[in-house]
């Protein structure tokens, strides 16, 4: 009798532990900062791990600029206006421009690349 008192409770414990789902790991978004001017983007990184990754873009030009990466595309950005744009991107180079008429000739382009 002793026995079975003592290993109910051990019972109980070790049934708790397999019926209780580990919590899956949370993976935060990364946030790179755009910063649109002409005719040049300034990011705070180039690259970053591979998955969501958040684009904060702001422009401080003087004229509309947008921002495209993976297919996504911000609206177009008035003088001081600021967007976000959220792409999931699997590893490798992911080229960037601006879509405007001749910006991206002028330099408003480049590669970030998924690590």
């Amino acid at each position: 009798m002793k026995l079975r008192v003592l290993l109910l409770p051990l019972l109980v414990a070790a049934v708790g532990l397999t019926v209780v789902p580990l919590a899956a790991p949370q993976t935060k978004a990364t946030t790179v900062t755009v910063t649109a001017k002409e005719f040049k983007f300034v990011l705070s990184t180039k690259t970053a791990k591979a998955g969501a990754i958040t684009f904060k873009v702001t422009n401080k030009g003087k004229i509309a600029h947008d921002f495209k990466i993976a297919g996504k595309k911000t609206p177009l950005l008035q003088p001081g206006k600021s967007t976000t744009l959220k792409v999931t991107l699997k590893k490798g180079s992911w080229p960037y421009k601006c879509t405007v008429d001749a910006h991206a000739a002028a330099g408003m382009k480049g590669t970030f690349k998924a690590i």
